[in-house]
């Protein structure tokens, strides 16, 4: 049995076809699925069993023995949330107690980290997992610091053996887009916000620069599709000798320019770009550029190719956003 954790979301749900297409389970779920359209992420999925965050150290419990592997993708992923407690409660001391259980059941931990740890940096996006180095990590808002939190308390077990359990991969996710980010509100990704703009007529607004040495719409992340996330996380699975934390995006920097130019191509739309002024409450801290250094990842034997932006950005558009069913 494998249990994900947060397997209604984006990354979890995509990561529930990946498994079941591959003919690895079964599979548990852990999540909440409220009120809205969430449910249809795993629609078309084969579930083994439901469980709700509040109740997953109990299930563990009465399941030990057919537990193959938590994947614990679960937490509050808005980086604007204002409720610390909350963050302290979901992110940190549920991260922990999954990572004591699996220590004590001698089973595998795979959960997810984020870029959001690196803070304003733009330099270096070094995933090594030293304790020194990670608590070196600057963190912007409570959601990266939460982030950074877990990373930390797990680096320094490893150091001090205490408690680790016998595979345990943290994912440094960059800037993820595709199918199932529906319900993610402010959190969807850029090229879904754009698509959903131009679908509604609007025009698409991009952020000016406020630098002289970077042009308009020219500032840069490090976008990755979805499917490359889930096919990082079966290689780890396949893989459990490979420990450590490890940074997930494809390596190479695309501009928000390149985003449009390529929902146009796709479209075949005449796209007209407004560029507004960056906010001046986050105009200071805004970054211009964020690119993983997937060295470590690459060292250890992840060789498959990354799908480049036009390739993600086609697929999702046309496998996804332009169907009737846009569901994974």
């Amino acid at each position: 049995m494998l249990v994900i954790t947060g397997a209604a979301g984006f990354i979890g749900s995509n990561l529930v076809a990946d498994l079941e297409a591959i003919g690895r389970g079964p599979i548990t779920v852990c999540d909440w699925f409220g009120t809205n359209n969430k449910w249809r992420n795993l629609a078309k999925r084969n579930i083994a069993a439901f469980v709700r965050p509040e109740e997953i150290i109990a299930f563990l419990d009465a399941n030990a023995a057919e537990v193959k592997a938590v994947i614990h993708m679960g937490a509050i992923s808005s980086t604007t949330a204002q409720d610390v407690d909350e963050l302290v409660t979901w992110n940190i001391r549920s991260s922990v107690s999954l990572w004591d259980w699996c220590s004590a059941h001698a089973v595998p931990f795979i959960y997810a980290s984020s870029a959001a740890v690196y803070g304003a940096e733009e330099n270096s996006f070094s995933d090594d997992d030293d304790p020194s180095v990670v608590a070196g990590l600057r963190p912007l808002n409570a959601y990266g610091w939460s982030k950074k939190v877990v990373d930390e308390i797990f680096a320094n077990r490893t150091v001090k053996q205490n408690r680790v359990p016998p595979q345990w991969v943290g994912l440094r996710f960059f800037n993820v887009y595709g199918p199932n980010e529906y319900h993610k509100d402010a959190m969807k990704s850029v090229v879904l916000k754009l698509f959903d703009a131009i679908q509604q007529g609007k025009r698409i607004q991009l952020f000016k620069s406020h630098r002289e040495d970077v042009a308009d719409g020219e500032q840069r992340r490090d976008f990755i599709y979805v499917k490359d996330c889930t096919k990082a996380i079966c290689w780890f699975l396949d893989h459990p000798n490979v420990n450590g934390i490890f940074n997930l995006g494809t390596g190479t920097s695309r501009s928000f320019i390149d985003i449009t130019t390529q929902l146009d191509r796709v479209l075949k739309r005449n796209l007209n770009v407004e560029f507004i002024d960056i906010p001046t409450e986050i105009r200071e801290k805004y970054q211009y550029f964020t690119q993983a250094e997937m060295t470590k990842a690459r060292d250890v034997g992840m060789a498959f190719a990354f799908t480049t932006l036009d390739e993600g950005v086609a697929d999702y558009v046309q496998r996804y956003l332009l169907q009737e069913d846009r569901y994974r």
